[in-house]
């Protein structure tokens, strides 16, 4: 009989490099949880620059998470030198990874380094050679930090939302530049029907009264109103806006006003979701 992994002894690699700002909250996360989460500089994934027993390989952690924050400096695009250096020498592991189907997850910065690898979309494929789509500079122009609202799309397939119900909406707040989902013109009808039947979407920016709406519900001008997506397995997902920033109820803007309750944030779930999928995977 296979023995199930307790929540305890869950190791999330909490990745990261020089501008990763976000690294703290995301592992207070998984710690608040009672997972393990461990910082990991891609260094020591690389095994360069840092002594032996500083070391680290992927595959002594259950799901690896990268974090928002201004990888690089954004330079050339946002994400781009970050997946460039983890595809230099982790390609063939990072594909075996998610073959063996460990979870991925990419917040903000994040999930612009999961474009830029290639893990997603993810359509019909674990890695593109190069990336299928971008996460442009936003309609505005400028760095948009807000409250969003979140429609959660995913009928199931997404392992870090099985615990929200479908439709359900929640305020998770957005800081980025550049979110703006897009696709290659001349496939951008093709990719998006792909991807629905697929259930790959899993959050779409609406307004207040549910509905998809353009700035400033949707910051971005994103395709579709997409602000998350997994792949066509389900276990990598990326999403622009940050859950470990409303992981509790007294996070929310309007707390006064609605009361805490049982204190869980709407972004939590994001993080519970995970650790339940592992418990029972692995």
């Amino acid at each position: 009989m296979k023995k199930t992994v307790k929540k305890e002894d869950i190791k999330i690699a909490i990745l990261r490099i020089e501008g990763t700002n976000c690294e703290q909250e995301s592992y207070d996360a998984f710690k608040r949880l009672g997972a393990q989460p461990e910082f990991v500089h891609l260094k020591q994934l690389l095994n360069i620059d840092c002594k032996k027993n500083e070391r680290r390989d992927i595959f002594q952690y259950q799901c690896i998470m990268i974090p928002g924050g201004f990888s690089a400096g954004d330079y050339i695009r946002a994400g781009a030198i970050f997946a460039a250096r983890i595809k230099s020498k982790l390609q063939k592991k990072l594909i075996e990874f998610v073959k063996q189907e460990y979870p991925i997850l990419g917040i903000c910065n994040g999930f612009q380094v999961l474009i830029e690898l290639g893990l997603l979309p993810g359509i019909d494929e674990i890695m593109s050679p190069v990336p299928k789509a971008c996460l442009n500079i936003n309609d505005s122009n400028r760095f948009e930090c807000r409250p969003t609202l979140l429609k959660h799309e995913n009928k199931g397939k997404c392992v870090f939302t099985s615990m929200i119900p479908k439709n359900d909406i929640r305020l998770i707040p957005s800081a980025h530049a550049e979110g703006k989902l897009l696709f290659p013109l001349d496939k951008q009808i093709e990719y998006i029907e792909r991807m629905e039947e697929n259930d790959q979407i899993v959050f779409k920016y609406v307004d207040p009264n549910g509905n998809y709406a353009g700035y400033p519900w949707n910051p971005n001008g994103s395709i579709s109103n997409i602000a998350g997506i997994c792949n066509y397995i389900g276990n990598v997902f990326g999403m622009m806006p940050h859950p470990e920033r409303s992981f509790y109820k007294y996070q929310h803007p309007e707390w006064t006003k609605e009361g805490l309750n049982s204190n869980i944030g709407d972004g939590q779930a994001v993080f519970t979701s995970v650790l339940k999928y592992i418990c029972r995977r692995f």
